[in-house]
């Protein structure tokens, strides 16, 4: 795939694409906070919350930085996973950048789209909603990508990222794990072709045990993203930094946490009348708290 002038990427993506005027300093410094997160010394948890209530209440626990989960948006939407529209999905987005001030990265599933040119429209349409960087899978309609056409795909979005007057971090995940036959050998074999196109940060989810991340960790000299929230599959973050992974992704586990506390507690009330779940409650003030414990508006 031949390079495209910034004309071209301009042209992709329409006249929404941002110019330096329109992104303001705001977006450029959550931008470089979020570089320096990658850059840095130690290892960092970059949750996902699934509303603005629960983006500001984690940025008042304290994390550096958040993510959307395509799965928990589309459930806090009334929707399975990979039923949002590229619209919808940027609409949520907006609403958890905009919810505090902490670099925000979206998980954006296959970019909307299988061509190479619909990742690329979709990393420029991510930067006009305030996001700093996103994820983009090289599977999509239930099927993994030709490998030629993965990469081709990772090369397409990290172009238009660096067209951005500011460093927006395209995540390549790379999900032949998550398929039946899936091999370690073939996740590290596309980790590495994404990170010679220039993928800034990689991620392979569903690695089987520690000796897998550490395999895919040395293999690579990128950060490297692990998806904590399968059973069986999520290890301490000590052990994962001394893994070598940088940056841990929490997907779906914080909303399924607090979706299996409500269940619990409807359950409780239908079958037996009781509301024994009141007892081991937050309160509203200390929740209003948490919110307001980062508010940026002062």
């Amino acid at each position: 795939m031949s390079q495209l002038s910034r004309m071209d990427r301009r042209k992709r993506c329409g006249s929404a694409c941002p110019t330096k005027k329109e992104l303001g300093m705001t977006q450029k410094e959550k931008a470089v906070r979020f570089q320096e997160l990658h850059e840095g010394a130690g290892t960092f948890v970059i949750p996902n919350p699934w509303d603005v209530g629960s983006a500001r209440m984690l940025a008042g626990m304290g994390f550096v930085a958040l993510a959307t989960s395509s799965a928990a948006s589309a459930c806090a939407m009334g929707k399975r996973d990979g039923e949002l529209t590229r619209d919808e999905a940027l609409a949520h987005a907006r609403s958890i950048v905009e919810a505090t001030d902490l670099p925000v990265s979206a998980d954006l599933e296959n970019g909307f789209g299988e061509a190479p040119e619909a990742v690329a429209e979709t990393v420029w349409q991510a930067a006009t909603v305030g996001l700093v960087g996103c994820t983009i899978e090289d599977a999509g309609g239930g099927a993994l990508y030709d490998f030629e056409l993965a990469v081709e795909r990772i090369r397409a979005g990290v172009e238009a990222a660096r067209a951005l007057p500011f460093p927006f971090l395209l995540t390549a995940r790379a999900h032949n794990l998550l398929f039946a036959g899936g091999s370690l050998d073939e996740a590290v074999r596309r980790l590495r072709a994404y990170e010679e196109v220039g993928a800034p940060v990689l991620f392979a989810p569903g690695l089987a045990d520690l000796a897998a991340v550490r395999t895919v960790c040395a293999a690579v000299s990128r950060p490297v993203n692990f998806m904590a929230g399968m059973a069986g599959k999520s290890f301490p973050v000590a052990e994962l930094a001394a893994a070598g992974v940088k940056r841990i992704s929490l997907a779906t586990s914080l909303y399924r946490a607090a979706m299996t506390g409500f269940v619990k507690a409807v359950r409780e009330v239908r079958e037996t009348g009781t509301f024994g779940f009141v007892e081991e409650c937050a309160s509203t003030g200390e929740l209003i708290a948490l919110m307001k414990s980062h508010d940026i508006n002062g």
